[in-house]
């Protein structure tokens, strides 16, 4: 009897830990979002004979700083009814992030939408963010150098994206103070950004709990098994 109930336990032990590898796995590779969604915007610039923008992490800090303060804002129609005055840049979004003031440049135009369930970057980009001629337009003027994306959600609400873009001289402008390595956000996620993280679906961080959780009772019993017997 004894011998049959390690045995079954090895075996759900075994199934455990593969699920917590694929838990592991799942949760790495869905990487930043908001890097990827950078990265798209790029992808439909090159398409159409534009420059790649530079992805700044300090730009796409003030983004997320953006979002965090119009995440209540979202109407039936999935945009966002909220416009931060100028002052809100420079006095509350860059010391927020640890933006060199110095550095501080243009921030040429913005789009931002928001939606009441987290969606992959490139549906993101489609149906949030650019689903007009002008967010279109805005995406590819020729003016544009340097772009930041932010994202974050509303507490158990809808999901915010914001995109800045910049004139600025690329390199030399919203630099971060601390070695470039900025704030160490709570929540939300910026592009440009080596920070993990902590937007999105937030299934792979529960999975990865109640897995880990589970493994460690089967563990506890298992070794109650070998001491007892």
């Amino acid at each position: 009897m004894v011998k049959k109930q390690m045995l079954c336990c090895w075996g759900w032990l075994i199934i455990f830990n593969h699920l917590l590898l694929a838990a592991l796995v799942c949760s790495k590779s869905h990487g930043n979002p908001a890097s990827d969604l950078v990265d798209i915007i790029n992808n439909n610039r090159t398409a159409h004979k534009l420059p790649k923008l530079n992805d700044s992490s300090g730009l796409g800090c003030i983004a997320l700083q953006y979002a965090e303060l119009c995440k209540g804002n979202c109407t039936s129609n999935n945009t966002v009814n909220c416009k931060p005055s100028e002052d809100d840049f420079t006095e509350v979004f860059a010391p927020n992030c640890g933006v060199e003031l110095p550095t501080f440049d243009t921030i040429s135009s913005h789009i931002v939408g928001c939606q009441s369930k987290y969606l992959e970057p490139s549906l993101a980009f489609g149906h949030v963010l650019v689903r007009d001629s002008k967010a279109l337009s805005i995406l590819r003027n020729k003016s544009h150098t340097e772009v930041g994306v932010g994202m974050v959600r509303a507490h158990k609400g809808p999901f915010f994206w914001c995109v800045l873009f910049s004139s600025g001289k690329t390199n030399s402008t919203f630099v971060l103070e601390n070695r470039g390595e900025g704030i160490r956000q709570k929540k939300g996620c910026y592009s440009g950004s080596s920070i993990p993280c902590s937007a999105g679906q937030g299934n792979d961080s529960s999975l990865l709990n109640n897995v880990t959780i589970i493994a460690f009772l089967c563990a506890v019993y298992l070794l109650q098994q070998l001491y007892f017997n």
